[in-house]
């Protein structure tokens, strides 16, 4: 059976369902529940089976570190591969792999085979899946949905991961009470078969070709990590994610052992306060629209924070269940809260053309941050205490808000990011292949003088844009002999990567190129010049001219 999906159709018609009217978006959303709330008991007994082989606070974290480590590692590369190839097929192999490691690994818990070093390895691998396959999954959104359902189909990803979360932690603990310890592993397994099938059956529309060549991997992954650095509103989001991650990340690598040696649970009640997280992120989802219209995105942001270390005060003092409830409450809804902010503020500051590697970035530093966070978080409370390592996360997440205050979290929400395609292709005499480079771009400019300040500003933000879409070596020079007169010049690295700039063009790009034109006393003169294919010659050493002995006279 395939679904042949016709999103031209389904633009043509609106439904009251949104993206649910798209049967592939459905199948697929209801597939994607059942496998999360499948990983949702893994993690459950992963932490709660952690505590049962080691219960040393290092070693319980390290189920955090492990899980969110592949996504620091791999996550990057995923992005690039995303927007290269098909994202379908990747997923099919990834969660393939995937189910066969959780197969394996269940079959050793049920054999009491399990030792914390294997829990560990799966726990990697089942990360590094999910590293793989996070861009995938936001590069075939588009696919099954028209564009004005996309909203909605987020806001449905969100609802039914939050859904998973709350449902799968209770499940789990309530499971291994019931069953065993092997049950959850064996859970995830199931439900990643159910993701395959129905990646299986969907048959998306084939994709027009964009008539250039792709990019190789390695460029690509360059490309993307050139373009955030470059990038002023993605910046500004990874120097808010890098103030309260690490922090936050305190209670999800010490919960565990908050719920079994702070509070003297079991199992059922870990499977519950990761219930109530999930509770909270799903009534923080329905209340963000109105949370955001009050507060503004910055607002949001610093009240989400403040929350959370108001959560972490509460799992320190935790001792009864009442307490520690309350705190997953408001730990999850401020954790969802945080992260749709700045989530968001990192979607809007990009481009299609990148959009899978700059999220890639996104998540390369959640999830680094994540890791050395959780890392850190288990050996303090080794050193000292739970409560200890909670009230420093705490009193560190608040100390971030006013020391990244500067960087203002949403701001390209108004520029348009679309392709211009306003940039003439060039036409040379010679044949310049793909691969020839590098090529060196000038830009001669004639400026008044009563506009040479407001142009060097200008000319100083386009440089940005240059280097963000593939220029190097950028720079501007004034010739003294002749006041007025500047000279932009910058290198691309072939030919192909300067086509493909042309096409990476943003309408807010043509508007900053229209306002340094208004300043110029006539049109600007481009050149390109391509270097040039050098025969390689063998290096000849000359000959070493040993001077001889002088020679003795008679005089001598």
């Amino acid at each position: 059976m395939s679904a042949n999906l016709n999103t031209e159709a389904a633009e043509a018609e609106s439904s009251r369902w949104g993206a649910f009217s798209q049967p592939a978006f459905t199948v697929i959303w209801a597939a994607s529940v059942v496998a999360n709330i499948g990983l949702a008991m893994f993690d459950t007994g992963s932490g709660w089976l952690m505590t049962s082989l080691n219960a040393s606070p290092m070693a319980v974290s390290m189920v955090q570190v492990v899980t969110t480590l592949p996504m620091f590692l791999f996550t990057l590369p995923a992005g690039a591969l995303a927007d290269i190839i098909d994202a379908r097929r990747l997923l099919i192999f990834v969660e393939a792999l995937v189910t066969i490691f959780a197969a394996i690994f269940a079959a050793s818990v049920s054999l009491q085979l399990a030792t914390p070093a294997a829990l560990l390895l799966t726990a990697f691998a089942l990360g590094a899946g999910g590293a793989l396959t996070a861009p995938g999954w936001s590069a075939i959104t588009p696919l099954m949905v028209p564009r004005d359902d996309l909203d909605n189909a987020t806001a449905a990803n969100s609802a039914g991961y939050n859904l998973s979360r709350a449902v799968g932690p209770a499940l789990g603990g309530v499971v291994i009470a019931t069953t065993g310890i092997a049950s959850p592993f064996w859970a995830v397994a199931a439900g990643n078969l159910v993701i395959i099938a129905a990646l299986l059956w969907w048959r998306p529309k084939p994709k027009c070709s964009q008539g250039l060549p792709a990019e190789r991997l390695t460029s690509a992954v360059r490309t993307g990590i050139r373009y955030a650095a470059n990038n002023r509103h993605l910046r500004a989001t990874l120097m808010r994610a890098l103030a309260f991650f690490p922090f936050a990340s305190a209670y999800w690598a010490l919960l565990p052992l908050v719920a079994r040696h702070q509070m003297n649970n079991g199992p059922e009640v870990y499977g519950l306060l990761l219930a109530m997280i999930g509770l909270g992120a799903i009534i923080a989802s329905l209340t963000l629209g109105w949370l955001k219209a009050a507060f503004g995105p910055d607002g949001l942001g610093a009240v989400g924070t403040l929350a959370t270390a108001a959560a972490l005060v509460l799992f320190g003092l935790a001792h009864e269940t009442a307490l520690a409830f309350c705190a997953a409450l408001l730990a999850g809804a401020s954790w969802t809260v945080v992260l749709a902010t700045l989530y968001v503020s990192a979607q809007i500051a990009l481009p299609d053309w990148v959009r899978g590697r700059g999220l890639a970035v996104f998540l390369t530093v959640y999830f680094g941050a994540m890791t050395a966070g959780s890392a850190i978080w288990g050996h303090i409370a080794g050193m000292e205490s739970l409560s200890t390592a909670l009230f420093i996360a705490a009193a560190g997440a608040a100390l971030g808000i006013p020391l990244t205050w500067r960087w203002k979290l949403q701001t390209a929400a108004g520029l348009d990011l679309t392709p211009s395609m306003h940039w003439r292709a060039p036409a040379f005499k010679l044949k310049v292949q793909n691969d020839q480079g590098p090529v060196l771009v000038t830009v001669e400019y004639r400026v008044d003088e009563k506009d040479r300040a407001a142009f060097l500003t200008a000319i100083e933000e386009m440089g940005y844009e240059r280097k963000r879409d593939g220029a190097f070596a950028w720079g501007v020079f004034e010739d003294p002999a002749d006041p007025g007169r500047f000279v932009e010049t910058f290198l691309i690295e072939s030919w192909l990567e300067l086509r493909h700039l042309r096409e990476r063009v943003t309408n807010a790009d043509r508007l900053l190129e229209d306002e340094v034109r208004r300043l110029l006393t006539e049109p600007p003169k481009v050149g390109f010049l391509v270097a040039t294919d050098r025969p390689r010659r063998a290096r000849r050493r000359a000959p070493i001219e040993i001077a001889p002995p002088p020679v003795a006279t008679a005089a001598e």
